[in-house]
């Protein structure tokens, strides 16, 4: 059955990103317009929830309610806290700066997973770049209430999307190079015991060919069953833009068209609507849409 995307705020004239869900409100970003959004479904209001937001990306709650995000203008995970200040969590590897966390995954015990590619496309003028690999990094909260910070995969070049499979065995990536040639895949890497990652196996490929244009998994969420809800593609090349859903295996079950998807995450009470964001950087891009899937979702909170 094909989806009908419900617009229900935007244009905001810049990508919209990191969709989270309170158990009330939606949250996402404005990148661009340093802004965090908030939705309340009930009303329909939308207002601007932290202003300065240092060019947030990807956004989540953890399992006590505490919203973290991927702070672009910081190069750091950073955590907003209620008094509306922003706690730096993590910004360096062994002393060295990381680059521009792109989205990140929390799991039960804490521990933050996050995507560490160099973005200087929505960098500031005086950013500049000290750690030149793109990792997965990993974020873990330690007795003392410091942060130690570890590289978990070094086999990724500009990594995405990342989310954990409900039984937090799976950390899923996105591995979304634009180069020529380049491997554009939904990876899936096995969590070892000792929180270490296995070797991948990739679940999807979205293709190399000779301009590099082709465009992977953006944002991905989880429904009940533990399938993968994935924002991919565009009009640039290859099918489009696209919701995709793929069981755990990496089989297709569904794909919907959709106005160019950056994110996506399920909310309201029941859990059964998606929320969807979109990039752009005209006027008339950056929404927030939603639809009813027939689908319940899974989300770490509440």
């Amino acid at each position: 059955m094909e989806w009908t995307f419900e617009q229900v705020a935007g244009p905001f004239g810049a990508t919209t990103e990191g969709p989270a869900w309170d158990g009330r409100f939606l949250y996402f970003t404005v990148l661009a317009k340093s802004l965090v959004m908030r939705y309340d479904p009930e009303s329909g209001a939308c207002i601007e929830w932290r202003t300065n937001s240092d060019r947030t990306n990807g956004m989540m709650f953890d399992a006590q309610g505490k919203l973290y995000g991927c702070s672009v203008a910081r190069q750091a995970i950073v955590r907003f806290e209620d008094n509306s200040k922003v706690t730096t969590i993590a910004d360096r590897l062994n002393g060295t700066r990381i680059n521009t966390p792109n989205d990140l995954a929390i799991d039960r015990r804490g521990r933050i997973w996050f995507s560490n590619p160099w973005n200087e496309g929505i960098t500031l003028p005086e950013q500049r770049r000290e750690m030149q690999d793109e990792f997965i990094l990993r974020t873990d909260p330690e007795p003392d209430g410091s942060w130690s910070v570890r590289a978990v995969a070094s086999d990724t070049s500009v990594p995405n999307g990342v989310l954990l499979s409900p039984d937090e065995r799976t950390l899923y990536v996105s591995q979304c190079d634009y180069g020529v040639d380049k491997p554009r895949e939904l990876r899936a890497y096995p969590i070892n015991d000792d929180g270490s990652l296995g070797d991948f196996t990739v679940l999807h490929t979205f293709g190399k060919d000779h301009r590099g244009v082709h465009r992977a998994v953006d944002g991905m969420c989880c429904d009940a069953d533990g399938n993968i809800i994935a924002a991919a593609g565009w009009g640039q090349s290859g099918p489009g833009p696209m919701i995709y859903v793929f069981t755990p295996s990496g089989r297709i079950l569904e794909t919907h068209p959709c106005e160019q998807p950056s994110n996506c995450t399920f909310g309201d009470r029941d859990l059964q609507t998606l929320y969807v964001t979109t990039f752009g950087r005209t006027p008339s891009t950056g929404k927030l849409f939603r639809i009813r899937p027939n689908r319940k979702g899974w989300n770490l909170f509440p």
